[in-house]
């Protein structure tokens, strides 16, 4: 069974950066696509950033030219580095994998998560 282990949330003013990693127990690592999901009470589980297996990126509207993510499939570690960060940020954020040659937008795509790191961003 693959673990995914999130670190790096916190708490930070707005206009300021964060880097999430996100840390997994599988040697197929580098098969898997990999995305970040965040979370806000009420609301549905929406896509941040996903990447596949070949290093392609795609971006949510909302994060596009603040946010980026990256693999490194030598550590088996997933990141996100988030500059210019916003107050409507703020939410539980997921690493997701699914073992596919495609990426999926939508959290039902994804079989495999997290268990989320906070990030707060205040003004």
């Amino acid at each position: 069974q693959v673990q995914l282990v999130e670190s790096g949330g916190g708490s930070v003013q707005a206009g300021g950066s964060l880097r999430l990693s996100c840390a997994a127990s599988t040697l197929l690592y580098s098969r898997y696509c990999m995305a970040w999901f965040r979370q806000v009470p009420g609301k549905e589980r929406e896509g941040v950033a996903h990447i596949d297996r070949d290093g392609r990126t795609n971006y949510a509207d909302s994060v596009m030219g603040r946010f980026t993510i990256s693999r490194d499939n030598a550590k088996n570690t997933l990141y996100l580095q988030m500059n210019s960060l916003k107050p409507e940020d703020t939410a539980m954020y997921y690493c997701a994998a699914r073992f596919s040659t495609s990426c999926g937008i939508t959290a039902i795509q994804y079989n495999i998560w997290g268990q989320g790191t906070q990030v707060t961003v205040s003004t």
